[in-house]
């Protein structure tokens, strides 16, 4: 385990809005640096190297975790020493923000990416899709999505009726198609659930060379949730890290899911619900 950084085993939870924030801000910029990207988006870097991890978050998501009240990428920086930049909106904005894009147009100018061994982008949902859209700034990055959108362009995903607000958002300007923009990844991990048929087609829509789609079962609680219950969200990352995440890998991470009370209830409601009363019985059992 690394020498811990000052100030990263102090919890979070607790502190809301600006005080929140303040505290974000007094740990970043004494290991790295924090900067407001407009009114409603923030990027919090911690430099530890080699490795970095560039999540991108939502202040509410990191609340309703309930654990420390900090970035998942804390952890990582905590039990590994990866470097972490942590990319934080107010609610879902999707990251679709000028403010962003330049603060990655910037990174890319500067040859930040360029100093470290391996870059991660990871993200779940709106998240994820930003994961995959910014990851065009590091090529040769590797980038894990959990059920990341494509685009919300209604021309192509109109029977995506889930997110009315993200209608106001214009997906066709810069870093805008993630599917296109997940190209220049050296992998990209799409994990989505395949019972969700949204989902699904979102995934789709990333059919790459580069890309590997991992569908996985409905675990009865929203994907990422599911995944740190598990303990399996930082083995993958880990895997990803050292470009050990495979099918075969993945398939051996995700069988914890016969363990998982959440999956086995949701399960049973299923079989219930399909009146199979012998499958039912055997999963009691």
């Amino acid at each position: 385990m690394q020498d811990c950084p000052n100030g990263f085993d102090t919890p979070m939870l607790g502190l809301a809005g600006t005080d929140w924030l303040a505290r974000l801000e007094e740990i970043a910029e004494e290991h790295g640096h924090f900067q407001p990207l407009g009114g409603d988006h923030w990027a919090s870097f911690v430099e530890d190297k080699p490795i970095l991890l560039v999540t991108f978050e939502t202040i509410a998501g990191i609340a309703e975790r309930g654990d420390t009240g900090q970035p998942l990428g804390f952890e990582l920086v905590r039990e590994l020493g990866w470097s972490h930049l942590c990319l934080l909106s107010q609610g879902d904005s999707w990251f679709r923000d000028p403010a962003v894009y330049g603060y990655f147009d910037r990174l890319g100018d500067d040859g930040f990416f360029d100093d470290f061994e391996t870059v991660i982008f990871y993200g779940a949902g709106p998240c994820g899709y930003a994961a995959a859209a910014f990851s065009v700034a590091a090529p040769g990055a590797r980038v894990v999505a959990l059920n990341p959108q494509a685009t919300l362009d209604p021309r192509l995903t109109g029977w995506d009726r889930r997110y009315p607000g993200a209608r106001r958002l214009d997906f066709n300007d810069r870093y805008g198609f993630a599917p296109d923009m997940i190209e220049a990844a050296c992998q990209a991990f799409v994990i989505h659930t395949r019972d969700a048929p949204l989902d699904a087609m979102h995934a789709a829509l990333f059919r790459r060379a580069n890309v590997q789609l991992l569908p996985v079962p409905d675990f009865g609680r929203p994907l990422e949730a599911a995944l740190l219950e598990m303990q399996l969200l930082f083995r993958i990352l880990a895997q990803a890290s050292v470009g050990r995440l495979t099918v075969q890998s993945f398939a051996r991470l995700i069988r914890t899911r016969r363990d998982f009370l959440p999956y086995l209830r949701h399960l049973r409601s299923h079989l219930l619900e399909s009146d199979r009363v012998w499958l039912t019985a055997l999963l009691c059992a």
